[in-house]
């Protein structure tokens, strides 16, 4: 097991702040009335869309890929569509336009324009400089795309690089564990940390059949039980899965450093409850039900 300077899990309460402070756009009305604006309508085209811009015109296999936990007949009916509509380019102009309203709407001008935001914007940056791209095509891509001026958006901006850099070393270990795309989300679900199963039917492409049958295949396993809960196996294989994820997350906060991490963590452990208070994210998205 490869040491660590840094506390145990000090990588991953930080991310869990870092992760909602980036995400929280998806969920904004702001991204519906801007990409509107360009003539992306659908929901689910909008988010594929922003998600996927910064690694060019890429068609349906790639962001099936890449995503991962999306059924590929919802991807290919949006993607390559939507940039017919708008074009990467114009995709990401608008992408900065609603994190920029989201983020102002939900923190406010006199946090927008702290030193503390600021200050974890430099401390979030910092971390990105040993990010790496190997393996990484959604970090990689997000990488290539210019840091921005105005400090809220250069956190966002930092939080994005670290959350798909984790985000696509999770894959790897999703795939090492046997799980495929709904049989990781059911299994998530069964925590009670993942979005539900409501949630994820209505945005994922997947059908009540699919979920039934990946809950069967996980019970075959051992991993969950009848009531689809998650038995002993099954808990300890999710906690495998994190501190997998941990492993291969650790070197942008190793080389931030434990006392940057603490920090890091600190600050954002004041800004994104405020984004919470303020209506962030939809109620009931979270849950086993």
């Amino acid at each position: 097991m490869t040491s660590s300077s840094l506390p145990e899990r000090a990588e991953r309460r930080c991310h869990n702040l870092l992760n909602p402070f980036h995400s929280a756009h998806y969920f904004s009305p702001d991204l519906g009335r801007e990409l509107g604006a360009v003539g992306v309508e659908h929901p689910s085209a909008a988010y594929f869309a922003v998600r996927a811009a910064a690694m060019g015109a890429v068609g349906p296999g790639v962001v099936t890929a890449t995503f991962f936990n999306f059924r590929h007949e919802l991807v290919a009916r949006h993607v390559p569509a939507v940039w017919e509509t708008a074009s990467p380019a114009v995709v990401l102009a608008a992408r900065e336009r609603v994190v920029d309203a989201t983020l102002r709407r939900l923190l406010g001008e006199e946090l927008i324009a702290s030193k503390e935001v600021a200050e974890a914007a430099e401390l979030a940056l910092r971390a990105t400089e040993a990010c790496v791209r190997t393996a990484r095509p959604l970090y990689a891509a997000h990488a290539d795309l210019p840091v921005p001026e105005r400090p809220h958006l250069a956190l966002w901006h930092a939080a994005t690089l670290l959350r798909e850099h984790r985000g696509d070393g999770h894959l790897t270990v999703l795939l090492g564990a046997g799980l495929d795309p709904v049989e990781a989300l059911v299994s998530h679900t069964a925590t009670g940390k993942g979005m539900s199963p409501k949630w994820m039917l209505g945005t994922r492409g997947w059908t009540r059949a699919d979920w039934e049958a990946a809950r069967g295949r996980l019970q075959k396993r051992g991993l969950v039980d009848e009531e689809g809960e998650l038995t002993q196996a099954g808990v300890a294989l999710r906690a495998e899965i994190e501190t997998a994820t941990d492993r291969l997350d650790r070197a942008p906060y190793e080389h931030l450093g434990a006392a940057g991490v603490e920090r890091l963590t600190e600050l954002m452990g004041a800004i994104v409850p405020t984004m919470l208070g303020a209506g962030a994210f939809p109620e009931g998205m979270i849950g086993k039900k």
